[in-house]
């Protein structure tokens, strides 16, 4: 079987006006674990918010009492250099850092932010890295990345090096309220399929509408936006999307 269904929302379509408060109110209305968007500007072509903006968010949503528990913030790093900027968001109360593999592969080993490195990075050592800063490590892949580049890194041996969840992308990072792509769902069930146990996130376009496909494909994190954000009733949404995942374990 594989792990519990984890309902993530994504603030970006959240009331910037009042986040602290619709961020306390999803965890009320039943999400586990908040998406948190992190775009840079230069790994994608949007910007978002930073550690500062997490840092003023968490106060509002009790941190959780185990890993991958309620509360968890699950941070989405589309960011050109992702060693830079770990022990920040550590602080600002992050739980979850998840940088895309594509960054990870060749970026500056620096890790302050006003810091350069010669030497690169590589998802391996990011995971270390990031789990030496006692947080969860993600690792995400955009629609064009094949999803066979991930199995050295989950076959790896030292337990420290292997990442705690995959993101499966199912729209190009950078925007919300994109169309969701199916076509990104044979490297769910690959993934589904090889590690019973892992934990995979799918990304971008998820509603009531989208749900099954992943669901049925094996996913169990589930990011969603303006399906949340967006509804008359977030809790009646994020209780569909739940149950959706827990009928197909």
């Amino acid at each position: 079987m594989s792990p519990p269904p984890i309902i993530a929302p994504s603030i970006l379509s959240a009331d910037f006006a009042a986040l602290g408060k619709a961020c306390s109110d999803t965890i009320d209305h039943g999400a586990t674990w908040l998406h948190i968007d992190i775009m840079d500007g230069h790994f994608v072509p949007n910007m978002t918010f930073g550690a500062p903006v997490v840092t003023k968010i968490r106060p509002h949503v009790q941190p959780p009492s185990t890993a991958y528990g309620t509360g968890t913030f699950d941070c989405h790093m589309m960011i050109a250099e992702p060693k830079k900027w770990v022990k920040d968001f550590q602080k600002a109360g992050c739980d979850l850092y998840c940088f895309h593999y594509e960054a990870a592969i060749n970026s500056t080993a620096a890790d302050n932010p006003a810091d350069h490195s010669e030497s690169r990075t590589n998802p391996r050592d990011m995971v270390r890295y990031v789990h030496e800063q006692q947080m969860l490590a993600g690792i995400a892949i955009k629609p064009e990345t094949p999803v066979d580049v991930l199995w050295d890194i989950l076959d790896n041996a030292d337990k420290e090096e292997v990442p705690d969840m995959v993101l499966v992308m199912t729209v190009h990072p950078g925007f919300g309220g994109q169309k969701f792509m199916a076509s990104e769902m044979p490297k769910v069930k690959a993934l589904r399929d090889r590690y019973p146990s892992l934990n995979i996130e799918v990304d971008g376009g998820l509603s009531e509408a989208t749900i099954g496909q992943a669901a049925e494909a094996g996913a169990n994190v589930i990011v969603a936006g303006s399906a949340v954000f967006g509804a008359k009733d977030p809790a009646d949404v994020i209780s569909k999307l739940k149950k959706a995942v827990e009928s197909r374990r």
